[in-house]
C-alpha cells in the first residue's frame, strides 16, 4: 500500500497516522473498499482482467490489465485516458470488480474500459507530484477570473492530468453557465486543455470532505457512493422537528442519513394508530402531544391541564373505536387508573434515573464531608 500513501502518512514520517495510506478512518483514501474475497484463489482461467482504479477526490474508473502485468491493490499505475495518460491507484481487483460492473451495467467490451500501460515508476510519481502542485494556484487564479467575468458559478476543485496537458475544473451552479470566454482565458494562461465538469452540491461535499454534525467524517466522502433522494417526509416519520439548520448537511441539502432508519420507523408505525382529531372523553377533548414509536406509547393532554398522560397504542385504538360508535369514556385511562407505572413511562425517564444516580453520589460526598469535619473538631 506504499504507493497509495500520502507524504504525511508514510512510515518514515513523523507526522500523520503513519499507516501508508491505509487509514482506518478513511482520511487518506476516500471511498476505501474492503475486498472480502481477497483470500479466495480462483483458477487462472476464471480470473478477471479488469481492475478498479481510484483517482483524486474518490473518483473511480475501470481499466483492463494484461496477464503479463502483475498488479495488486494499492499499486500506482499509469492508465490510458483520452489524449494522454494519467496516474491512479488500484482500489479493487478480482471478482468484486465483476460484481461492481454488473451492478453499474458496464460491459467488459465497453469502449470506456481502457488499458493500463504499466506500473508507475518513482520518476512518474515524482513528476505527478510536481504537476499536482499547480492545482492550488490554478484554483485561486481561476476563481479570480470567474469573479472578473461575473459568472454565477462556484468553482470547487481542479484536477490536473498526470501528463500535465489537461485540467478538469469542477464547479456547481444553479443555472446554465456560458463559460466559453472562461475556457479561452484558462487555455491561454495555463497552456493546457480545459474540461469544465458540473457537479451537484452533494458531489461537491463528497470531493471536499468534512466532519458532520455527528462528529464523524461525511458519509459521502468515505463510503456512500449513490445519492438517493431525501424528502421532509423522512423527518416526519421519525418525529424530528422540521428545522432546516438541523436537517441540512454540509452540502445544504437534507442529510442522507435521514434515510438510514426510515424503513425501521415505517415498520414500527404500523402498530401506531392514526389520530386525526382529539380524543373525546367526559373530562374533555384530549390532544395528542407526543408519540414514542418503538415503545408504542402515546402521550395525551387535556386543554386546561399541564399533565401528560401516557397511553398504550391498544388503549388509544379502544378509545378511537368508542368515539366512532358515538361513545365517550369517562377518562383516557381505563377505570381511571394508570395503564402502567408512571415512573417507567415518564417523558424524561432516562434523565430522572441519571438525576437519582448523581443525587446518591452527592449525598455520599456530603456525609463523608461531615464525618471529616467532626473528626477535625474532635482532634
Amino acid at each position: 500500500m506504499q504507493g497509495s500513501s500520502c507524504k504525511t502518512c508514510d512510515v518514515t514520517s513523523t507526522k500523520g497516522c503513519r499507516n501508508n495510506g491505509a487509514c482506518k478512518t478513511g482520511g487518506c483514501n476516500k471511498m476505501n473498499v474492503f475486498d472480502w474475497l481477497s483470500d479466495m484463489q480462483l483458477p487462472k482461467e476464471l480470473s478477471f482482467n479488469i481492475v478498479e482504479v481510484r483517482f483524486k477526490g474518490g473518483r473511480k474508473d475501470y481499466f483492463k490489465v494484461s496477464d503479463q502485468l502483475p498488479v495488486v491493490t494499492g499499486d500506482a499505475v499509469v492508465v490510458d485516458v483520452p489524449n494522454g495518460h494519467h496516474i491512479g491507484h488500484i482500489s479493487l481487483s478480482g471478482e468484486l470488480v465483476r460484481l461492481q460492473m454488473s451492478k453499474k451495467q458496464i460491459e467488459t467490451t465497453d469502449s470506456s474500459v481502457r488499458n493500463i500501460y504499466r506500473l508507475a515508476s518513482p520518476k512518474d510519481l515524482e513528476k505527478y507530484e510536481q504537476v499536482k502542485k499547480r492545482e492550488s494556484p490554478t484554483l485561486f487564479r481561476t476563481r479570480e477570473i470567474v469573479s472578473e467575468l461575473g459568472l454565477d458559478m462556484k468553482l470547487s476543485d481542479v484536477e490536473y492530468q498526470a501528463d500535465n496537458t489537461k485540467a478538469t475544473f469542477f464547479y456547481s451552479a444553479d443555472d446554465r453557465v456560458d463559460f466559453r470566454e472562461l475556457i479561452k482565458i484558462l487555455a491561454s494562461e495555463f497552456k493546457i486543455r480545459v474540461e469544465m465538469r458540473q457537479i451537484s452540491l452533494r458531489q461537491e461535499a463528497s470531493r471536499l470532505g468534512g466532519i458532520g454534525s455527528c462528529g464523524r467524517e461525511l458519509c459521502c466522502s468515505t463510503w456512500l457512493s449513490e445519492f438517493k433522494s431525501v424528502s421532509t417526509a423522512a423527518a416526519r416519520y421519525q418525529n424530528l422537528s422540521l428545522n432546516p439548520s438541523k436537517l441540512s448537511g454540509q452540502c445544504g441539502r437534507l442529510k442522507c442519513c435521514l434515510n438510514y432508519e426510515l424503513e425501521t420507523y415505517i415498520d414500527a408505525l404500523k402498530d401506531i394508530p392514526e389520530v386525526e382529531k382529539d380524543l373525546d372523553t367526559e373530562l374533555g377533548p384530549a390532544k395528542l402531544l407526543k408519540t414514542d414509536i418503538f415503545k408504542k406509547i402515546m402521550w395525551f393532554g387535556y386543554e386546561q391541564d399541564n399533565n401528560w398522560i401516557p397511553l398504550t397504542a391498544a388503549r388509544v385504538r379502544e378509545i378511537l373505536a368508542l368515539n366512532r360508535d358515538g361513545k365517550t369514556p369517562y377518562s383516557l385511562q381505563e377505570n381511571n387508573k394508570p395503564e402502567f407505572d408512571q415512573a417507567a413511562s415518564s417523558l424524561n425517564s432516562d434523565l430522572e434515573k441519571l438525576d437519582k444516580k448523581f443525587n446518591k453520589k452527592k449525598k455520599k460526598k456530603s456525609r463523608s464531608g461531615r464525618r471529616r469535619n467532626t473528626r477535625k473538631k474532635k482532634a
